[in-house]
């Protein structure tokens, strides 16, 4: 379970996030939506420790955030920002086997490398794990940096627009990598999304932030409502029944 309490993010007069209020449980995927410059990316980075709070606490698994040791919450959470910075000569293998850090101290023991082979083997890169991250398109290289943060072996992993710059293939692609994730390998994943769709059909748990507040948190079926979502995103939604579930229609 992730519990944020007054949590609050001072940026200037006019820029402020929260206070916060928030329970994500435990297991499946939670969907963080909201137009631009809502918090998102605040509150998950906040979560993550890569970002600290003026006010309030954030637990993940009983653990205080900004607290905890080091070590030991990087054994708790993962979190993987959406500015990566790569380097280029880097081979797949090597920036997933980056992921085991906590664990290893940079001396992999066998149980690391069978590890990281597991997340490469899950993401699908088995056949690139040899090749230079510059050599990737942008979906392998994004599904390189998933398969890092898998190899952390964290229950709780936090994911910034993981589908940012991705085609509708390659989201696809990963949002069923992820859904997997969390079904078979019972991960507990939040991830900020820009799409609502992707949100709707993938998450379990949609979370709805708007001016630096949580104005919505709910089901799919809850969140995807013509009243609800034209509210959060200050614009005209329509939401229909699609062949495989509700959509919203915006354009």
């Amino acid at each position: 379970m992730i519990t944020l309490t007054g949590v609050r993010k001072d940026y200037n007069s006019d820029v402020v996030i929260g206070p916060v209020d928030l329970t994500i449980p435990e297991g499946g995927v939670t969907a963080l939506v909201g137009p631009n410059g809502a918090g998102k990316s605040t509150l998950l980075t906040m979560a993550g420790r890569l970002l600290g709070l003026d006010s309030g606490t954030i637990e993940i698994a009983g653990y205080d955030v900004t607290r905890t040791d080091s070590k030991d919450l990087a054994k708790i959470v993962s979190i993987l920002r959406q500015e990566n910075h790569f380097i280029t000569r880097l081979t797949v293998r090597q920036l997933v086997a980056f992921g085991r850090f906590p664990h290893s101290k940079g001396r992999l023991t066998t149980t690391d490398e069978e590890v990281v082979s597991q997340a490469i083997d899950f993401l699908g890169l088995s056949d690139l794990e040899d090749r230079y991250l510059d050599q990737l398109s942008g979906g392998q290289r994004q599904r390189a940096y998933v398969a890092m943060v898998l190899s952390q072996d964290t229950e709780y992993i936090l994911l910034d627009e993981p589908l940012n710059n991705l085609d509708m293939r390659h989201s696809v692609q990963m949002m069923q990598h992820l859904r997997r994730a969390a079904e078979e390998l019972e991960r507990t994943i939040v991830i900020v999304l820009h799409d609502i769709n992707f949100a709707g059909h993938y998450a379990d748990r949609i979370c709805a932030v708007k001016d630096g507040a949580v104005v919505e948190f709910g089901t799919a079926s809850e969140i995807l409502t013509d009243e609800v979502l034209t509210r959060v995103f200050d614009t005209p939604v329509t939401v229909i029944e699609g062949p495989n579930g509700p959509l919203a229609v915006y354009y």
